[in-house]
């Protein structure tokens, strides 16, 4: 009695589960007239084991075949044709098999072969392992076991001794054992989906580590034992990227083989033979293993290599087929490199918009909390600096670039080491802007000029100031001006807040504007707090932070923590504040003057 043709969506283990008990208790029940008297009585024991093992089964075939999925039970009275333990004993045997139509994909347990980790409810199957049969019938590939149990001796559902095991295989075959032309005929089938299956799977991935991961999972079982795939370095060498086998336990001591002996010259065509490592394991019927070359826009890329019991039937359709996913592999080797290649570009320059780390100022605590926006960033509009000019002053600023496209990054750059130039040139804070100011204003005049309408006017808010420390003095002297930024907050000892400076134009609008700076005395155990708009624009519905003066309510909060404590306690505010991800570029810096 059978069920079989069910998708595989819909034979879940659960639904093995049921058809299997319900036809064991029913036979249990009602024994057929073929039964003859006095035999063996399918057991409460007896079915449920065979329902444990199906489970265990059902689950590994659907996660490894993208096909129907077959369950066939049935009913043996009488000792096994190939048993000699009967012993003239009335046995019942319940003959279960779980086989899935795609007819090159192994159905194993214990590892998850795509994986490497352990599959769900396949620990059990494991322990089997080596007491299973694979036997193909024409395109149907099947896992089956027999339980017996004996006249008056209930199965048991584990090998305890002296007692036999309970699973018997009735004439198990080898994995090896498939069918000359198998790797063809599936070509024919499914070679067309597998192709497709390939170019989905290493479509977008940027990693190629990934790629040859994925690719040997791919190819193993389907339509080798065991897989390497071996990448192009500089300076012409291999480096051993990925092997897989289908004996996990043999993967390790076949990566060393191959290790010790990499290709010296690219592969060049397509099936070119290779010596069978040892540690692929010895059988009667010998192995085979043929190299394909991966190139990808006329580079090399590397070599894979395919392994096999027995000979590989290299059909045209066969080469045909492997040449393709070796393209596709190839291909998406090229593609991760590039990423690669210009993710380090990108992070290399990107490291140069921003200092290394601030500098220590004398008697004033500083720590900075910067988020950019974009992702996969690590500069965004924002940008910041505190640098020493010697003498006991220090400079420090927080700017803002309009947009958070790559331009916007390199106006960072161009802004902070203009800044420093400038700075160390003698300019003072109004100076500064106002140099700055022009620079802006003529960079927006010729990109418009060379561009027309297309061209985008890059304005820059920034807040700048200087710290100045004398010897043996507590706090420091503060100069501080604010182009178009929000502006500082002083935070008094008594928790009192105050903005340090008064707004003023966004940088590179009019560049006859002329900026105007602030001065205070930064008193021991007082706080000066800089932040960007990502900060005070931070939104929750058509509220926004800094609405009704919630920035200051945020720092007087605060009070007492030390620089690094109340940046983070601004930080989280802000993502609090708002249900939804932070849209914008977001920056923090402290400076709190040491108590005494």
């Amino acid at each position: 009695m059978s069920r079989k043709g069910l998708p595989a969506n819909q034979l879940a283990a659960s639904g093995a589960r049921k058809f299997v008990r319900a036809l064991l208790t029913e036979r249990a029940a009602a024994p057929p007239a073929t039964a003859g008297p006095g035999a063996a009585a399918i057991s409460t024991d007896l079915i449920q084991t065979a329902v444990l093992l199906t489970s265990e089964l059902v689950t590994n075939a659907v996660m490894y075949a993208g096909t129907d999925i077959d369950v066939n039970c049935r009913i043996e009275h009488g000792p096994p044709a190939d048993s000699e333990e009967g012993g003239g004993r009335a046995t019942v045997g319940v003959v279960i098999e779980v086989s899935d139509r795609h007819p090159a994909r192994g159905v194993r347990g214990g590892v998850d072969a795509r994986t490497g980790e352990p599959g769900y409810g396949l620990q059990l199957v494991s322990a089997l392992a080596e007491a299973w049969g694979v036997t193909y019938r024409k395109s149907v590939k099947t896992v089956w076991f027999r339980l017996e149990a004996t006249e008056g001796e209930p199965a048991s559902t584990g090998p305890e001794p002296p007692r036999e095991p309970p699973v018997r295989l009735a004439h198990p075959v080898s994995p090896r054992a498939r069918p000359h032309g198998y790797a063809a005929e599936w070509a024919d089938r499914g070679g067309p989906s597998f192709l497709a299956e390939t170019s989905e799977l290493l479509a977008g991935q940027l990693d190629q580590d990934m790629v040859t991961a994925l690719a040997a999972q791919l190819l193993v079982p389907r339509l080798a034992d065991w897989c390497a795939i071996w990448l192009s370095t500089e300076g012409s060498g291999m480096q051993l990227s990925r092997v897989w086998h289908v004996d996990e336990r043999r993967i390790v001591p076949l990566r060393a083989d191959l290790e010790r002996d990499p290709p010296t010259d690219m592969v060049r065509t397509a099936g070119t033979p290779w010596p069978w490592p040892e540690s692929a394991g010895t059988v009667p019927t010998g192995g085979s293993a043929l190299a394909f070359p991966l190139v990808a826009r006329d580079t090399d890329q590397g070599v894979l290599l395919l392994g096999r019991a027995g000979q590989l039937q290299m059909t045209d359709t066969v080469v045909r087929m492997v040449e393709d996913v070796a393209r596709r592999v190839a291909q998406a080797v090229y593609t991760a490199r590039q990423y690669t290649r210009q993710t380090t570009i990108s992070l290399a320059l990107q490291r140069r918009q921003l200092p290394a780390s601030l500098a220590s100022i004398v008697g004033v605590d500083t720590a900075i909390v910067y988020e950019p926006h974009g992702e996969g960033q690590t500069v965004g509009g924002d940008f910041y600096d505190v640098f020493p000019m010697g003498d006991r002053r220090w400079c420090f600023l927080l700017g803002d670039v309009q947009g958070k496209d790559p331009e916007a990054m390199s106006v960072t750059g161009l802004a902070r080491h203009l800044v420093r130039l400038l700075a160390r040139e003698g300019h003072g804070v109004e100076s500064v802007l106002s140099r700055l100011n022009v620079a802006m204003a003529e960079e927006t005049a010729e990109a418009l000029e060379l561009s027309g309408e297309r061209a985008e006017s890059r304005f820059l808010s920034l807040l700048y100031g200087e710290l100045e420390v004398d010897p043996g003095v507590l706090g420091a002297r503060c100069i501080v001006a604010s182009a178009g930024h929000p502006p500082p907050l002083h935070l008094f000892v008594d928790g009192a807040v105050e903005p340090a400076a008064e707004p003023q134009m966004l940088l590179g609008i009019d560049e006859g504007t002329e900026y105007h700076a602030s001065s205070f005395q930064l008193a021991p155990g007082e706080t000066l707090l800089c932040v960007t708009d990502g900060v005070t624009e931070r939104r929750c519905g058509n509220w926004q932070l800094d609405d009704n003066d919630g920035l200051v309510e945020v720092l007087k909060e605060g009070q007492g923590l030390g620089a690094k404590a109340l940046a983070e306690h601004v930080r989280r505010a802000a993502h609090d504040f708002g249900t939804g991800p932070v849209e914008d570029d977001l920056s923090v810096l402290v400076l709190q003057a040491l108590p005494a």
